[in-house]
């Protein structure tokens, strides 16, 4: 057998960037890919897509089981292809877009029903899509942001001086429309600030919505600890509360002998801090005689001290006794 290192280099290079042209295929084709991605497609017609993107959830019964892989335009439907797996569909099938999110995020949950296998695509009388708020609100924003308010208050005025002579109710309604208009006139500058705002509020939530979903789920694991932890709590607060009325009861009960005790106490305190200055003082000067006493004792079996003002007994030195 011929060793590696004298084969022919350029057959093991266009071998491995085969390969490697073969794995880079394959991580964009996962899905395609047997035991790894696979799974059965399905398609559904929408009135709309309510705001429903690619790679978006497919649940049934509130499990993922595929994902949302197209969105086309089909007449005056959408098409929503899906990439399905390990979920049964019957022939009655139902496709429901919902709302995932506060922000605005969507999935497609389908209902199973109905005998046989899903072999069509789910017309729109088994699909409904639900109404999406926030484009409504923007689209208002730029709608009212684009009114001429100064000549909508002209225009109803001209209106008002024209029907003056109309009966009153007609006359009286145009002044009101007259003096509603005045007023959101005068109020125009305030309007657009606060609609732009609510604009720009809309926009960092939405562009925050990954953020928000995960505190979610951080909010939700912390409150799934805490009734996991509900009977220790539980536990707690009834021992608690048990011992705070031992302590009660015991307390009543020694109250006779507890007084004087404390009365006995206070006194004692009375009297430690009327002679803390000479406690202090007298710890202060302690320190020393303790210092060389101990040091007296740092001769082995024998100890030394000296005392003074004594006479020089014989046979010893000055004011010296030694004991062994």
């Amino acid at each position: 057998m011929t060793p590696f290192r004298e084969q022919n280099k350029t057959v093991i290079g266009a071998v491995g960037l085969t390969l490697i042209l073969a794995l880079v295929i394959g991580a964009f084709k996962t899905d395609s890919l047997p035991f790894i991605g696979g799974g059965s497609s399905y398609a559904a017609d929408f009135s709309e897509a309510a705001g429903l993107q690619k790679m978006d959830e497919v649940r049934v019964a509130g499990v993922k089981v595929g994902k949302v892989v197209g969105i086309d335009l089909k007449g005056d439907h959408v098409v929503v292809h899906m990439l399905i797996k390990g979920a049964h569909l019957g022939r009655l099938t139902r496709a429901e877009i919902k709302i995932k999110t506060v922000l605005g995020r969507k999935y497609v949950a389908l209902e199973p029903a109905g005998d046989g296998t899903l072999d069509s695509e789910i017309p729109v009388s088994r699909t409904s899509a639900p109404f999406d708020i926030s484009p409504a609100f923007q689209q208002l924003a730029q709608t009212v942001g684009g009114i001429n308010t100064a000549q909508l208050a002209s225009s109803f005025t001209t209106l008002a001086d024209d029907f003056r002579n109309s009966p009153a109710e007609v006359r009286a309604s145009l002044d009101g429309l007259s003096r509603l208009s005045n007023t959101i006139a005068s109020r125009d500058a305030k309007l657009r600030t606060l609609l732009n705002r609510a604009q720009g509020v809309t926009s960092v939530l939405a562009n925050r919505n990954q953020d928000l979903v995960a505190f979610l789920n951080s909010s939700n694991q912390i409150l799934l600890e805490v009734k996991a932890r509900r009977e220790a709590i539980h536990r707690l607060l009834t021992t608690t509360t048990t011992l705070s009325e031992q302590l009660i009861a015991l307390v009543r009960e020694n109250r006779a002998n507890l007084a004087p005790a404390l009365a006995s106490l206070r006194g004692v305190v009375t009297v430690l801090r009327a002679n803390q200055d000479n406690l202090d003082r007298s710890l202060s000067q302690l320190a020393p005689f303790v210092r060389i006493f101990a040091n007296n004792l740092g001769n082995g079996r024998w100890f030394d001290t000296y005392l003074y003002n004594l006479t020089n007994p014989s046979g010893f030195g000055p004011g010296t006794f030694g004991n062994g």
